[in-house]
């Protein structure tokens, strides 16, 4: 069973995790497990005899349980699981395809029984067809009987209805032993009626075995209005069509026999750290000695238990992390600059709370001095919030089954890692840090108090505790901004600090965009707008929109001239062939994402890049191709006029290609009006749904509205109507016409 376990767990840690991942959490796992070995060896050990006591004789010495024991009593389990069990009843079924034999059986003789009006057997003839077609099933008198009866119709229908009546309620099959410990008063009966399962249970007293098919049948007739013949008559006919069709299920009987059994709750007892088990100069009591032996076995040989139990709870935790800490979670997986840091995060957290156990300290949880709000605040702000409050979970829960931490511990670090992996919510400012800071020193203040009142300790405890409480949060909230610029730019991280420098419309890319394709720099400037409106609207993060659409035609600098928006005079498209001018636009995706990251741009925005023009065709050079160049339909082939990127992965990416055509669009529209910018957005966007360049972003038909709006109230804003004001003459008429116009405006 033991190995089993670990080779689920094993199984477990390296599962949907390559294998650099996985050799990363290995050697995480190692080193938590090698310093727990450490302290182990050099913790306290117990070395008393405790084989020097015996019931009924006196003791030369007191026993305290150096720690708190709870064990099983065996014995009243397996009395407690006994007496469950006897309460299980047997199972039967119900055999459908056994009555429908009956009946037919039945049918048949009842057919062969009744004389038609008209027909000639002799008494004879008829007991020999019905002794050939049932041989030794009747006897001859029985059946003289029902061939001079006048009332024979009767008879058989009677017969039918006391038939039917028996074997709807069946006839069981019990086997003669092996139910000696089922429950004596009643069975589980399983019918099954058309597609469905009835469970019935059915008092032992009113079953009916074939012993006693006799006893119902003469039951049925007496409490019906039957008369005398047929009272004869009727068992006798009956006995040949009432046989067994409800059997026995041993398979089900034992089924119930374990659920019960699992069902039952051990017996567990308790002895409590420092009971005096064993008095010195009393008499040594059976149950004392129970007790003693309970001690004895759990301290006996304890260093081996006791490391494999820290190695199998380590290693379920660090299975959990490994297993969780990805698309699971944060529905993509952990990179590999993002595995070392939560990998190494779990093993020097679980690690430094072994070196630190050891340190005493009066009435304080001991995981004070543990940074659990530093080590949660980290993959919050650098990977995912859900992230660390899955950790925020783990570790301390790592920590307290090592034996690291004690209840007091563990709870003063689980209120501190989730307060801090919520606390960072909507941070944007490096003083969020601070604030934060401060709420996770509230949130163990809180704890804190509780925890000494839960202890009864002395007030005079209280001050200290407090304080070195609230130092925990407020440092882990400094040392997080100390910590946080390197580990930005180790992981590349997308941070909302990092957005929030990379919109710096100031930075020498965008300067260099500015002066080099201005027309490219205006578009951006209005993507951006766009976008960061429609993904407030449908609560996706505007800023990773606002700095995807900045950069996002980064590509554009090395050719600006070729691009429509940053064209003033002529277009050097007029003379390329389209092929040549595809791929010149194509081009400044993979242009655009190579800067990026020679910029050292965060993933998110490298991937908005790559995807603001999915694998879309260009349109224009694929119908100027198709018209122009003089061979067949089929010979231009549509991939090399296709965008080399990938349709976009998130709803950010995909609201950037969106604002993207659409602002391009909106500049084409003569006149725009609201109600013209709309219907053109409307055709964009079904566009890229019918194209299937939506597929993958996770956009609801309800996202896509809201999108939609947002990009109506944007533009329609932007290309309101302007009143054309007359130029002003040296006339009175004239200036008078100006301010008559300016009223109307006014108006």
């Amino acid at each position: 069973m033991l190995s089993e376990l670990v080779t689920y767990l094993g199984k477990s840690l390296f599962a949907s995790q390559n294998r650099k991942s996985a050799l990363v959490w290995t050697a995480a796992f190692l080193l938590c497990f090698a310093m727990i070995l450490i302290h182990v060896n050099t913790s306290h050990n117990y070395g008393a005899s405790l084989s020097d006591f015996e019931a009924g004789k006196v003791a030369d010495r007191d026993v305290f349980a150096e720690q708190s024991i709870t064990y099983e009593d065996e014995y009243a389990t397996s009395l407690r699981r006994e007496t469950q069990e006897r309460l299980v009843p047997a199972v039967y079924h119900y055999s459908n395809r056994t009555t429908e034999e009956l009946r037919n059986q039945w049918k048949r003789f009842a057919a062969m029984a009744e004389i038609h009006t008209g027909e000639s057997r002799t008494l004879s003839a008829y007991s020999r067809e019905l002794q050939m077609e049932f041989p030794g099933e009747f006897s001859d008198d029985v059946l003289v009987l029902l061939y001079e009866s006048q009332m024979r119709q009767t008879i058989l229908e009677d017969c039918a209805d006391i038939l039917e009546m028996i074997l709807g309620k069946g006839i069981y099959s019990v086997p003669h032993s092996g139910l000696e410990k089922r429950n004596p008063d009643v069975a589980e009966l399983i019918r099954q009626v058309n597609s469905r399962i009835e469970l019935e249970r059915v008092p032992l007293v009113n079953i009916v075995t074939r012993e006693g098919i006799a006893s119902a049948v003469e039951t049925a007739i007496a409490s019906g209005s039957y008369n005398a013949a047929f009272a004869a008559i009727a068992p006798s006919i009956l006995g040949a069509f009432l046989k067994e069709n409800v059997f026995y299920s041993p398979e089900d009987t034992e089924r119930r026999i374990i659920e019960a059994r699992v069902k039952v709750e051990p017996v567990m007892r308790n002895i409590e750290q420092g009971k005096n088990i064993i008095r010195k100069g009393f008499v040594v009591s059976e149950e004392e000695m129970a007790e003693l032996n309970i001690l004895q076995m759990t301290l006996s040989n304890r260093d081996l238990p006791q490391i494999l139990a820290y190695l199998l709870f380590l290693l379920m935790v660090f299975a959990l992390l490994c297993y969780f800490s990805g698309s699971r979670v944060m529905g993509r997986k952990l990179n590999d600059r993002e595995t070392y840091l939560v990998s190494g995060l779990s093993a020097l957290y679980i690690g430094g709370s072994v070196l630190v156990r050891s340190i005493p300290l009066d009435s304080m949880p001991v995981s004070v001095l543990v940074p659990t709000a530093l080590i949660m605040m980290l993959p919050a702000i650098l990977i995912n919030t859900r992230l660390a409050l899955m950790m925020s979970m783990a570790l301390p829960l790592g920590a307290f089954m090592t034996g690291s931490f004690d209840t007091s511990s563990f709870i003063f670090a689980i209120v501190s890692g989730l307060v801090a992996s919520c606390s960072l919510q909507g941070a944007e400012k490096r003083m969020d840090l601070i604030r934060a800071g401060l709420i996770i020193a509230g949130a163990n203040i809180i704890a804190m108090i509780a925890i000494l009142l839960w202890q009864h300790s002395s007030i005079a405890v209280y001050p200290s505790c407090l304080f070195w409480g609230a130092f925990n949060g407020i440092a882990s909230g400094m040392l997080v901004m100390g910590c946080l610029p390197l580990l930005e730019h180790a992981l590349n991280a997308a941070t909302s600090f990092r957005l929030i420098e990379l919109s710096d419309l100031n930075t020498p890319t965008l300067k260099r965009l500015f002066t080099t394709a201005p027309g490219t720099y205006s578009h951006s400037i209005m993507v951006a707008n766009l976008s960061e409106a429609a993904c407030q609207d449908i609560g996706a993060n505007s800023l990773l929109a606002r700095v995807g659409s900045y950069y996002h035609d980064l590509g554009k600098m090395d050719n600006p001239g070729y691009f429509v928006e940053n064209q003033t005079e002529s277009n050097p498209h007029d003379d390329l062939a389209p092929r040549l001018s595809a791929t010149i636009i194509r081009s400044h995706v993979k242009l655009g994402v190579e800067k990026a990251r020679n910029l050292g741009l965060p993933r998110e925005v490298i991937d908005i890049i790559e995807e603001h023009h999915g694998n879309s065709v260009i349109t224009w050079f694929y119908s100027k191709a198709l018209k122009t160049e003089d061979t067949k339909k089929a010979a231009v082939n549509m991939e090399d006029f296709c965008y080399p990127g990938n349709p976009p992965r998130s709803k950010e990416s995909a609201v950037v290609m969106l604002a993207d055509m659409t602002e391009a669009a909106a500049r084409t529209i003569s006149k725009p009006t609201a109600l013209k910018i709309e219907k053109q957005i409307q055709e964009l966007i079904t566009k890229r749904v019918e194209d299937g360049q939506l597929a993958r972003s996770e956009l609801s038909f309800r996202d896509l509205e809201t999108i939609k709006n947002a990009f109506v109230r944007g533009l329609a804003a932007y290309y309101h109507s302007r009143i054309e004001y007359p130029k002003i003459e040296n006339g009175t008429e004239s200036k008078d016409a100006a301010a008559g116009t300016v009223k109307e405006a006014a108006e």
